[in-house]
């Protein structure tokens, strides 16, 4: 058993029969009252977010979990399919389980979170970034701006992108997989 000193980002426990994994924290001293803090917390099973506060000392049942680095294959339906890096061994994951499964390039490499004591994955850590190729994009009209005007993009993986309007069909841009947002053009 661990205590709240012990929460930190990106850690799995048990809680209300399920199992969390810390998005944020944030310990409170108020200057009247006991300690506490204050979590948000992601649910592995159904992907739902939850605020809870414990308070200073309190007992959390840690998960013990191992990462290990997958490749994405491909997916049927809502099925995504991955292979480990070391030992080729292939598991599917749902659709729920991804943060961006639209942003997902066949043979992008994926952190995978997998439960010691049942030996099933919990999640999935996309990489910061992805870059990925504009398939389609109206084009931009010169003059036609106030400041930041962006255009819709979709990308060779299908996903939906605000784009700047100088970014044409073919180019390659950088995308933030926690935000899906453009980040930059990239030039080769």
């Amino acid at each position: 058993m661990a205590s709240t000193a012990d929460i930190r980002n990106g850690l799995c426990i048990k809680y209300n029969n399920d199992i969390f994994k810390i998005v944020e924290f944030l310990h409170v001293k108020p200057g009247k009252g006991p300690a506490f803090v204050r979590t948000k917390m992601k649910s592995l099973t159904t992907g739902k977010t939850l605020d809870n506060t414990f308070s200073a000392g309190h007992k959390i049942d840690v998960v013990r979990v191992e990462t290990h680095t997958f490749q994405y294959l491909y997916n049927e339906g809502n099925d995504f399919h991955f292979m480990n890096t070391e030992t080729f061994e292939q598991i599917t994951l749902d659709k729920n389980i991804l943060d961006a499964p639209d942003l997902l390039k066949e043979g992008t490499n994926v952190m995978v979170q997998i439960n010691t004591e049942t030996e099933s994955p919990l999640s999935v850590d996309m990489p910061a970034s992805v870059i990925l190729e504009v398939t389609y994009t109206e084009p931009g009209v010169k003059g036609n701006t106030a400041t930041n005007a962006t255009k819709p993009a979709t990308v060779e993986t299908g996903a939906q992108v605000n784009v700047p309007l100088f970014i044409n069909e073919g180019d390659k841009i950088k995308i933030d997989t926690a935000s899906g947002s453009y980040v930059e053009r990239i030039k080769e």
